[in-house]
């Protein structure tokens, strides 16, 4: 650190990218953005412009590299994310991963097992732990207002939502998978951190492509490359199985002929109350003089907003030497269920986690 602020180098100057950039130049007293990189140079020179931004580095393991980076920012396609996390943790850096962990399980352990053995931080970017409604809905988990939790029912269904088609977003071998692994894996992630972590254990699951390969379900998210190709699903459910005997339904669609707002939603149900989330608002569900009751949930109009939190939280993280609540075990179980759920699809049977 310089002046005590934890330096920052960005690898990725897209969307996410630059969403990182304008969060971390805004907290000035704490933190300062060294460098920026990216594929193609001029992004990441212009994000460098907006931010201020001193160095524009010509590729990722030159600002790996640079001595006046502390921590690295991962914000690149999924293909990339375990060689250069692993490369970022190797050389003593800290590291916030933008989701999934990796591509696939083999990789994101090979990201758990670098973490393990070093002394630095590795963070998963899940930043809708980090929202307002989600945060007041795990502090009654915690408080035990919700009693045992048993069951709970997850998913996001996008009516034609598939981004990118024929780009990386759409070819198994470089995203690791469709909605599943790109919009699955917040709600698999938020799921499980609301219920207390539970170990999973063994999963159930089937993937369908019926839209993607008729070129049908386009968003307008992302530009086309109808010279691409399409090899993931676009519907996916399952139903995962924990060792305490609770049950996790997951559901998730980029599209569907279905009747669907495009909200995310959780439903937690305990046997002393339940909670619901639904984008920025919930509530929390239990019972009172054999009368149903509800309360509920809203996010606060001063709200700093999730990807602050997140961003604050991994700089203390840093300062204070602590393990963050998206730690590098968290991305690796995302993982080992999405492998479980692709493979139950494959083979039409029940998987059991292995943890070894």
């Amino acid at each position: 650190m310089a002046n005590g602020k934890i330096r920052i180098g960005i690898i990725g100057a897209g969307n996410i990218g630059g969403v990182h950039a304008r969060e971390f130049s805004a907290l000035t007293e704490q933190c300062e953005i060294t460098a920026i990189t990216d594929a193609y140079l001029p992004l990441a020179q212009e994000k460098a412009s907006v931010y201020g931004i001193p160095n524009v580095v010509e590729s990722p393991e030159a600002l790996i590299g640079l001595s006046d980076v502390d921590a690295v920012i991962v914000g690149v396609p999924n293909q990339h994310h375990a060689p250069l996390a692993i490369r970022a943790i190797e050389a003593g850096k800290h590291v916030l991963l933008e989701k999934p962990m990796a591509i696939n399980s083999e990789e994101a352990r090979r990201i758990y097992d670098a973490s393990r053995k070093s002394n630095v931080i590795v963070m998963m970017a899940h930043q809708m732990r980090f929202e307002a409604v989600p945060m007041q809905i795990k502090e009654q988990v915690e408080r035990g207002e919700l009693g045992r939790i048993y069951t709970a029912k997850t998913g996001w269904f996008r009516r034609k939502g598939i981004p990118g088609w024929g780009t990386w977003f759409t070819r198994m071998d470089q995203s690791g998978g469709g909605p599943l692994i790109d919009i699955g894996v917040h709600m698999l992630d938020l799921a499980l951190y609301l219920m207390g972590n539970p170990k999973p254990v063994s999963v159930y699951g089937a993937t369908y492509a019926e839209f993607g390969p008729n070129r049908k379900g386009i968003g307008t998210w992302g530009k086309p490359n109808w010279d691409g190709i399409y090899d993931v699903e676009d519907l996916a459910t399952a139903l995962i199985k924990m060792e305490d005997g609770s049950t996790l339904s997951l559901e998730v669609s980029w599209a569907v002929h279905m009747d669907t707002d495009n909200t995310p939603f959780i439903h937690l149900m305990g046997s002393e109350g339940g909670a619901s989330y639904k984008g920025s608002s919930g509530k929390l569900l239990t019972e009172k003089f054999d009368r149903p009751i509800e309360t509920p949930l809203s996010k606060p109009e001063s709200d700093e907003g999730e990807r602050t939190r997140l961003s604050r939280h991994f700089l203390e993280c840093i300062r204070e030497g602590k393990q963050p609540i998206t730690s590098a075990l968290s991305g690796y179980t995302n993982n080992l269920i999405l492998d479980a759920i692709y493979e139950s699809s494959r083979t039409g049977n029940e998987v059991k986690l292995n943890w070894d």
